[in-house]
């Protein structure tokens, strides 16, 4: 377990699952102070955190006005907001790739980042990249950038869509947690249908950066200015369904001491069921918001009376409501199998 410069145990060493590698730091801005750090300068791959420096230096020189053209603000918003792939590859192929890593670790002063390894060139995703490093990043954006530039990245990432382009939902970790103030970058690789590793994984190498087992991190910034940034990164054993690891971060996330966080309110419950739909009322004739990843856990606010929903081994007329997706979901796939969720109010 890691320790506080004043011998402190972190409750955040005792959270992470037993099979979970994970990198912590939690700084607030208003004290100067980290309240969390655990492995905070071990290197995972970046997977789409490395964003976050593909826009830093598209936007480097580009003072004092700092403008960006619609070709490229196009492409930028959607990759800052929904983890764009097809953009992030667009920079990486025409503004020299690794060199951008390189010219990012000299001017932020980063410690412990570095291109992809010499046999994966081109891939973005294998950015080596630490909790601790990025911590830096965000520290610059929001107290030396240019306004114009702090404005621009963070707004988007304030604006955060739920799903990523690639249809994978982005909202775990700090965004399930926290309401309702908090930015996001979030990262995911190795999971099946993700494609921030350009569709392929590479076989390991002794001593070498994991590019192997899943990857999940979750970054940003949590209340009123921005006060708090924190930064998990986490890999999973290879073949780690998505939900899982949705889960895992999320769970680990909740135990951190996020200084301005608002936890957002309800009952943390687990949920079954592949392709589960997220519908705006309590019936299957409503709009469908979208649909949960595979057996993770979800926040209810409150549930209400709907259509009577038969399925095998479990029937119900309640629908959880889920704040988070705005919607509704059919008890017969969340809690543990009763009808009406114990505990849970009835939504007024």
């Amino acid at each position: 377990m890691k320790l506080l410069g004043d011998g402190r145990a972190l409750a955040a060493a005792s959270s992470v699952p037993p099979d979970v590698v994970a990198g912590i730091s939690v700084f607030d801005r208003q004290t100067g102070q980290f309240t969390e750090q655990v492995n905070a300068e071990l290197q995972f791959r970046s997977a789409s955190v490395v964003k976050l420096l593909i826009v830093l230096d598209y936007l480097w020189d580009r003072g004092p006005e700092y403008e960006i053209p619609a070709a490229d603000k196009v492409r930028l918003d959607p990759m800052l907001r929904s983890s764009d792939d097809d953009a992030a590859s667009y920079y990486w192929d025409h503004r020299g790739g690794g060199d951008i890593v390189d010219r990012m670790v000299e001017r932020l002063g980063l410690t412990h980042t570095a291109r992809p390894p010499a046999t994966h060139p081109g891939f973005w995703g294998y950015v080596a990249l630490t909790a601790g490093d990025t911590v830096r990043i965000y520290r610059y954006l929001l107290d030396e950038a240019p306004p114009a530039v702090r404005d621009y990245i963070l707004g988007n990432l304030h604006q955060a869509t739920r799903y990523g382009t690639d249809g994978f939902d982005q909202y775990f970790g700090i965004a399930s947690v926290f309401d309702p103030e908090f930015a996001i970058k979030q990262g995911w690789s190795g999971f099946m249908g993700s494609s921030g590793f350009r569709s392929e994984r590479a076989k390991p190498e002794q001593n070498a950066l994991d590019l192997t087992s899943e990857a999940l991190h979750t970054t940003g910034t949590v209340g009123t200015g921005d006060r708090t940034i924190v930064a998990v990164y986490t890999l999973h054993p290879d073949g780690t369904a998505y939900g899982k690891a949705y889960s895992d971060v999320t769970r680990l996330t909740r135990t951190l001491n996020v200084p301005g966080g608002v936890p957002a309110a309800g009952s943390w419950l687990p949920t079954l069921g592949v392709g589960v739909r997220v519908r705006s009322g309590p019936s299957t004739s409503s709009g469908i918001l979208g649909t949960l990843p595979s057996g993770v856990d979800v926040l209810v606010g409150c549930q209400k009376k709907g259509q009577l929903i038969d399925a095998p081994s479990r029937s119900s007329e309640w629908w959880a409501y889920l704040p988070k997706y705005d919607g509704y979901v059919t008890n017969v796939y969340v809690g543990t199998g009763a009808p009406k969720l114990p505990g849970v109010p009835d939504c007024q």
